[in-house]
């Protein structure tokens, strides 16, 4: 009977009710997008952490994000080759560089590595087909997920276009591509011989790299390794597992950088926004029935009916609301994705937990709305 009454009472002045369900759509909507961009934040940070082939990295320990990564001794790297347990280890440079587009000529910032050929480093698609091509002088494997501000280059080279351009005012020829993807902070990508990144960037020199890769022998303890290397290295390296660098990246950008924090407070705010119009309806329905309200109690029903009316028009207004919003996201988040090439997906799980946030934001504000109906006397009323 509570939950006929409190639909009976939101559906009977339908233009509140459209009002309420396109509030809380727009709140569902804003918390979505925001989540959305913090995840995508998360993911695209540790896009090539993720494929780089290792078990535990070098860094300095003045690197606070890999493209921008602050160069160190590779004697550190090659140090750990003495460590019981090491199968191989592989030097990379990684470093920002400039890309002429080649149709319109206007400079782009992209992230270049620089690896040994002969090193299975990157696990990428399309690295495999074309990474030999990089042993030749001044060719470069291009990033097909790149921004199109680069140029339709995949597109060119799946045509069988030549192309040629600059980086960093040197010519160089795409000899390939592979499939790594975009982030915050990097635009495109390039992979290339270290010989090559070498002549592409004059003033690096061969023994200063930006990430030492270590691979551990099967049947050893990843953390075993860890600790020997970290053991001999000095101070001014850090020794970390896969997942301890990637979470080290992603702290960085959630914590030092203003972006995760205002995704954060754009999350909280979609729930004050959404809780603010809820209570708004609700005390507006409340105050225009506590004549219904009061006759209740006459008739004997108790304070906890009465409220659980009002709760119940609450959880309806957060479902009806949700489903809209819920829609209009998975559509943005397609838009948004194919925009800007940053990973977008909506999980379930993210849809279960934003359901279950404007159902509590919904709840709470019908309990601020029904203590009129509470403290509500049916002899003042009549």
């Amino acid at each position: 009977m509570a939950i006929a009454l409190g639909w009976l009472q939101l559906k009977h002045q339908k233009v509140r009710l459209s009002v309420a369900i396109a509030g809380i759509a727009f709140a569902v909507t804003l918390i979505l997008m925001q989540l959305g961009f913090r995840a995508s934040l998360l993911d695209s940070s540790v896009r090539y952490l993720e494929r780089l082939n290792y078990d535990v990295a070098i860094v300095s320990i003045e690197t606070q994000y890999l493209a921008q990564a602050v160069p160190f001794s590779s004697r550190r790297l090659y140090q750990a080759l003495g460590v019981e347990g090491v199968a191989s280890v592989s030097p990379v440079y990684a470093a920002r560089g400039v890309w002429k587009n080649p149709w319109d000529h206007s400079p782009r910032n992209l992230f270049m590595l620089g690896v040994d050929p002969a090193d299975d480093v990157l696990d990428a698609p399309g690295v495999r087909e074309y990474v030999d091509r990089v042993r030749q002088r001044d060719v470069v494997l291009f990033d097909a997920l790149s921004r199109p501000e680069h140029g339709p280059v995949a597109a060119a080279f799946r045509a069988g276009e030549p192309i040629v351009t600059e980086v960093n005012d040197r010519e160089v020829a795409v000899g390939g591509l592979f499939e790594v993807g975009t982030s915050f902070g990097i635009e495109g990508g390039l992979l290339t011989s270290d010989d090559n990144f070498l002549r592409l960037f004059p003033r690096r020199v061969r023994t200063q790299i930006d990430l030492g890769l270590i691979r551990v022998a099967p049947g050893a303890s990843i953390e075993a390794v860890r600790d020997a290397v970290r053991a001999l290295a000095p101070k001014d390296v850090l020794v970390l597992t896969r997942p301890e660098l990637m979470r080290r990246e992603q702290d960085y950008w959630m914590r030092t950088t203003p972006i995760g924090a205002i995704f954060s407070f754009g999350v909280v705010i979609g729930f004050v926004v959404g809780a603010i119009i809820v209570y708004q309806i609700l005390f507006a329905d409340v105050s225009d029935h506590l004549p219904e309200y009061a006759t209740l109690k006459a008739m004997g029903y108790s304070n906890g009916f009465v409220s659980w009316v009002v709760i119940q028009q609450a959880v309806i207004l957060a479902v009806l609301g949700f489903l809209p919003g819920l829609a209009i996201c998975m559509w943005l988040y397609g838009v948004v994705g194919e925009a800007t090439r940053l990973p977008m997906a909506l999980p379930w799980e993210r849809g279960a937990v934003v359901l279950a946030l404007t159902t509590a934001m919904c709840a709470v504000s019908g309990m601020f709305a029904l203590r009129k109906v509470r403290a509500l006397d049916p002899a003042d009323v009549f």
